[in-house]
């Protein structure tokens, strides 16, 4: 039997792996774009103790590597009394770690906004949430799209190191695989074909995405 044909008879072990990215990537995605969007508001806050402490996590979490982050939320949180299970410490950490990203990049595309566009929406009536979710966020998230399909992808190799606290994911499916039968190649190479193939559709859907917005008029280039 050839290594290829080992891997593949150990398909049904990759592919529970591959659900396991997936639905990890889809909620800690869905959960830091709404996480950073809520603190795109705080972060120009007036008050200062509010803009200082919210800043001083983005700028953190950026600093930090997510390796460092997950395996101390899974390994450190015990010594504290505090312990979740590989799969909750996983997604918590993405989400947490991943949502400081998505503000920075709301942040920085509302400062690029016409300072007039605000004014006006204020004297129409659009004042707090309202102003924010009606005006504000869709012209962020059209304006930042590509950075955020990137952010998305980031999202999706970062999956890969749950591993390292046991989350049965893409990776750690193919490295049992090639620590059972010793087959180096093969398993991860199947592997990273399945994180580009996922890599591709996100960046084809954000590029489609963006290409609409633009014809239509929205957003600004």
């Amino acid at each position: 039997m050839t290594d290829l044909e080992i891997v593949l008879k150990e398909w049904p072990r990759l592919a529970n792996g591959f659900g396991t990215t997936l639905l990890l990537f889809g909620i800690s995605a869905v959960g830091a774009f709404l996480l950073g969007a809520l603190m795109v508001g705080p972060l120009r806050s007036r008050s200062k103790i509010v803009r200082i402490a919210l800043r001083s996590y983005v700028d953190g979490m950026r600093m930090l590597p997510f390796l460092i982050f997950v395996y101390l939320l899974f390994y450190g949180l015990p010594t504290f009394g505090v312990k979740l299970d590989a799969w909750t410490a996983g997604l918590l950490g993405l989400t947490v770690y991943h949502c400081a990203y998505v503000a920075e990049i709301l942040r920085g595309a509302w400062d690029q906004l016409p300072v007039g566009q605000t004014e006006s929406a204020q004297a129409h009536g659009y004042h707090g949430l309202r102003l924010i979710r009606r005006i504000v966020l869709p012209q962020l998230i059209l304006n930042t799209a590509p950075v955020l399909g990137n952010q998305l992808i980031y999202i999706l190799k970062d999956t890969s190191f749950l591993m390292i606290i046991t989350v049965q994911d893409l990776t750690y499916a193919a490295s049992s695989i090639q620590s059972m039968y010793f087959v180096p190649l093969e398993p991860f190479l199947i592997a990273m074909a399945l994180y580009w193939a996922i890599s591709l559709l996100i960046e084809g859907f954000v590029r489609v995405v963006h290409g609409t917005a633009k014809e239509r008029g929205l957003g600004h280039a």
